[in-house]
């Protein structure tokens, strides 16, 4: 019985199910009004009586105008969309009242007016009714409480009066239609639960696709956005561009970019971890986000890469001045787990006066970037023509470098190491060259540079030593010297690089001497004094080069555990002739050695020079006065012949 009182309940629970059936019912309450109206005007005319004006005429026009008040208002509110669900609730729950009121209003006029007409008119009172019956239930079907409320109420008054109207001559018409209602009744509701199926499949479909839509939605975002520091991506900077080129009016200094390099963040994450760097960048992304007015878009392109994108009137000044503010914002110490870290930054500008493409400016912002990178750091440059010739060089020796390495077309010269008494070749440095440059010779510094820059310095480095340590492995007990560049030395797989060369060469360790400039180690203290522990650890000594040119104090070189130091060549400028500088020189030879270093004066020129340096206590000489950088073949002459030189000497020393 709950089933069956269950189908003549209102659900108003499933307010989507509501919104669907008030939509249907706004296409089709109107017909079923127009319908009832068509039907009760037909028995009208049939049934009119100018004695009975009240039962044949005011009635029927009471119950039409109700009805055309009704079919009005349904044609006017459209899919509902101005109600709220609460509205709609009402809106239905009045509507499956109305339908039976209207239904029984209806029937109980025929019912009343039925034994007023003759034959034919009360047959066609019959066909009406029915017909009104049937087009009222399929009308409603997309509510079932009020089609199956229509339904039985309709067919019960039918059957009920029909079957002992007119003495019971009509009671095959009333077991037909309560027939025909009860079949209206079954496909009623099952075309009610595909209907609300329906309603409910869609509305399941609209989820699906809400969710579809924020997903794309969230992963447009992620592919736009750089994860670490929320900021635009390269992605959608070039997607920017892309959008202010398709502008077609774009003003002359209308647009201008700001490229950004950090200055020593790699050497942050080298130091402190990734962690550190990436609390660093999260930091100088809010504060550069804070620099950035509503007109310019902030992007990170790269790890420590920014580019600032700037429309608006001026954009080159506004650039500059946004620039400077950037440089000094960044050059702010910043603090991480208890550690102030420090980056600096090298900008470069670039502004469409002479309306070039968006992409253009971007590129042209990177060269001027690039510029101040090769130029010293920490500066700002606006792009000038000027700079593509260096650019493009870069570029083109850096295509060199690789291709110069796959083909073998460097080499390794070697410098001799003398005795400051016996003058006999105690070691060699090596010292990168390509003389099979097919573009003709080059600087050998300009390519260190470049290689550092684009990271080509690892390779070059450890094909250097490769090829040394095969080169004078077989040199008895001349020690090889190898300069290390700062990015190799920040290589946390450098230590392990340097011990496979080894084994794989069978070169001893202990002959073996690396050498690191002053410059690192005052920006690196404690890197550089942990890598120092374990080349010593290895049987490997460390020289510091150019020693004399720098800040280094005392204290730091008791830490680091120097073996060697090597006096720089511009200390000995002055020799012998300026006391000044012969006092200097002394003065950092004592200092050395009072500090347990053996020490290497480079750049030596002149017999007088060396004297002096001799006499000052330096162990080892190195300059033109005893060869230039010369090839394994020569080198090796060189010191056969000083090796032949000693041992003629040798007999006459013990005789003596």
């Amino acid at each position: 019985m709950s089933a069956l009182a269950g189908l003549f309940k209102l659900d108003t629970d499933d307010r989507d199910l509501l919104r669907a059936q008030f939509q249907s019912f706004s296409k089709q309450m109107p017909l079923l009004y127009i319908i009832l109206i068509f039907n009760a005007v037909a028995i009208w005319v049939d049934f009119f009586r100018p004695d009975m004006i009240f039962k044949t005429a005011i009635t029927p026009l009471f119950i039409c105008t109700l009805a055309l008040t009704r079919a009005i208002w349904w044609m006017r509110q459209s899919r509902g969309d101005n109600f709220t669900d609460e509205q709609i609730a009402g809106y239905i729950k009045r509507t499956c009242t109305l339908a039976v009121v209207m239904t029984l209003a209806f029937e109980l006029w025929c019912i009343w007016i039925y034994d007023g007409g003759s034959a034919y008119a009360r047959g066609h009172l019959t066909f009406f009714l029915a017909l009104t019956q049937v087009s009222c239930v399929f009308c409603l079907m997309s509510l079932r409480a009020a089609a199956m409320r229509v339904a039985v109420v309709s067919t019960l008054s039918f059957v009920m009066f029909f079957s002992w109207a007119d003495e019971g001559r009509m009671l095959v018409e009333a077991v037909v239609l309560g027939f025909v209602g009860a079949g209206m009744m079954v496909v009623t509701h099952r075309y009610n639960l595909d209907f609300s199926q329906l309603v409910r499949s869609e509305r399941d479909l609209r989820g699906r696709q809400a969710e579809t839509e924020q997903l794309s939605e969230e992963n447009r975002r992620i592919a736009l956005t750089d994860a670490l520091s929320e900021l635009p991506n390269r992605r959608q900077l070039l997607a920017q561009l892309d959008v202010v080129e398709g502008r077609q009016s774009q003003l002359a200094d209308g647009l201008a970019v700001i490229f950004i390099d950090l200055d020593g963040f790699k050497d942050i994450n080298d130091m402190h971890g990734h962690q550190a760097g990436d609390c660093l960048i999260r930091s100088l992304s809010e504060r550069l986000r804070a620099l950035c007015p509503p007109f310019a878009m902030l992007a990170r392109v790269g790890g420590d890469e920014f580019v600032i994108l700037i429309e608006t009137p001026g954009a080159l000044g506004v650039a500059a001045e946004i620039a400077q503010r950037v440089n000094e914002e960044v050059s702010l110490p910043i603090l991480v787990d208890r550690h102030i870290l420090q980056v600096g930054a090298s900008i470069g500008l670039a502004g469409n006066g002479d309306l070039v493409s968006a992409h253009e400016l971007l590129r042209r912002a990177d060269t001027a970037m690039y510029h101040v990178k090769m130029s010293g750091k920490g500066e700002i440059a606006v792009y000038d023509a000027a700079f593509e010739q260096g650019r493009l060089h870069r570029l083109e020796i850096e295509q060199q470098i690789g291709e110069g390495l796959a083909k073998r077309q460097f080499d390794v010269f070697y410098q001799p190491v003398v005795d400051a008494n016996t003058r006999a070749i105690v070691a060699v440095e090596a010292l990168i060259r390509w003389p099979r440059r097919p573009a003709g010779p080059i600087d050998t510094q300009q390519v260190i540079e470049i290689a550092e820059l684009t990271g080509q310095i690892h390779p070059l480095g450890l094909f250097v030593l490769d090829r040394a340590c095969r080169d004078i492995l077989s040199w008895d007990n001349v020690k090889l010297s190898v300069n290390v560049s700062p990015a190799q030395f920040r290589d946390p797989g450098f230590e392990r690089q340097i011990l496979h060369v080894l084994e794989q060469t069978k070169f001893p360790p202990h002959r073996l001497q690396l050498e690191i400039t002053e410059g690192y180690l005052l920006t690196h203290p404690e890197n550089a004094i942990r890598a120092i522990k374990a080349f010593k650890a290895m049987g490997i000594s460390i020289a510091l080069d150019d020693f004399g040119t720098g800040f280094t104090s005392i204290h730091y070189l008791r830490s680091y555990g120097f073996s060697h130091v090597k006096i720089d060549k511009s200390l000995l400028a002055g020799l012998p002739h300026d006391k000044r500088a012969t006092l200097l020189v002394t003065g950092a030879i004592n200092l050395a050695r009072g500090l347990d270093m053996r020490v290497v004066a480079e750049g030596v020129e002149h017999e007088e020079q060396a004297a002096i340096l001799s006499a000052s206590g330096c162990d080892e000489l190195q300059g033109y006065l005893f060869g230039r950088p010369m090839p394994v073949s020569d080198i090796l002459t060189m010191y056969n012949a000083s090796a032949d030189r000693d041992a003629r000497q040798a007999p006459r020393l013990r005789s003596a």
